[in-house]
């Protein structure tokens, strides 16, 4: 028998990260049907659903607090979708997709770290 990712003890849930009016779908990646939130009173298709695009490009932003290892690198925590974002040289956001998850395991642990250590 074939286990998939998701069904492995202690293995991270994958969850689509479609998003509608900022809302971020709670359905499982690859998911049939419409997305939803949780508790389905926000329902969209792929045709409805934000552009990639988020609307924070040219906010003011200060950079994130640097872990030990160096983590986030000067990038900023952008307040809309919780990427980290470089900054241009005036200290505003640069222009960047709206954060969809991260990139790999390690990407997710050294994100984990930093919310653990400096929070929302």
């Amino acid at each position: 028998m074939t286990r998939t990712l998701a069904a492995l003890p202690g293995a991270a849930r994958r969850l689509c990260l479609s998003r509608r009016n900022g809302e971020i779908c709670t359905r499982e990646d690859g998911h049939r049907g419409l997305h939803h939130r949780t508790g389905g009173r926000l329902l969209w298709n792929d045709l409805q659903a934000d552009l990639p695009e988020c609307a924070a490009a040219g906010a003011p932003a200060e950079p994130a607090p640097v872990l030990d290892g160096g983590f986030p690198g000067g990038r900023a925590l952008c307040p809309v979708c919780w990427a980290f974002v470089a900054r241009d040289d005036e200290g505003l956001l640069e222009p960047h997709d709206s954060w969809r998850g991260d990139e790999s395991r390690s990407d997710a642990d050294r994100r984990r770290e930093w919310f653990n250590a400096y929070g929302w």
